[in-house]
């Protein structure tokens, strides 16, 4: 049995307030730590900006972007986001909790919530590492970008994916187990 596969039980919940601090951790983390695979260290410098960050002004990022947080053995392993339109701003995984289903289980959460809303499809500006994970769930490249925050450029990848015509309701919780997601 490969030693990264796991079975997690993963919930999916509305961010809080109190949360800030945790998803913080996590997006620095994801971004220095598992991004690092993919991005030049000037690179991964311009993005986190860890030194600028801070806690209230991130809360309220959070809060604006009705952002959800997931769950494993209560502690915040992974966060995102989906907009009225679709448009998923940020999903991240810390890297403890890599490939254990932590972006699949916010993913399906975001898209049950984006049928609700009867959005035709769900989209994304995705990262190279995150790009395989999101390939694999269905989206497609539409153009490859090369953002430049900080005086330093990036390269991702405008995605989307159709999402059809089925309305589902959504849950406030994903518990179900998963094996093998993405980071």
């Amino acid at each position: 049995m490969n030693p990264r596969r796991r079975s997690t039980r993963v919930d999916v919940r509305p961010y809080r307030p109190a949360d800030a601090a945790p998803t913080l951790a996590v997006f620095l983390s994801a971004v220095t730590i598992t991004a690092s695979a993919d991005y030049s260290p000037q690179q991964i410098a311009a993005w986190a900006r860890a030194e600028e960050r801070e806690i209230p002004v991130w809360d309220q990022s959070m809060s604006a972007r009705n952002s959800f947080v997931a769950l494993v053995d209560g502690e915040i392993a992974g966060f995102s986001d989906v907009s009225s339109d679709g448009y998923i701003d940020m999903m991240f995984v810390s890297p403890q909790h890599s490939r254990q289903g932590v972006a699949a289980a916010l993913l399906d959460f975001i898209e049950v919530i984006a049928r609700e809303r009867a959005c035709p499809s769900l989209s994304a500006n995705v990262s190279v590492t995150a790009r395989p994970f999101f390939e694999k769930r269905g989206f497609q490249v539409e153009a490859e970008q090369h953002p430049v925050l900080n005086g330093v450029q990036l390269n991702n990848f405008r995605m989307s994916k159709s999402l059809g015509d089925v309305p589902q309701r959504p849950r406030q919780q994903v518990g179900a187990k998963r094996e093998e997601g993405a980071r």
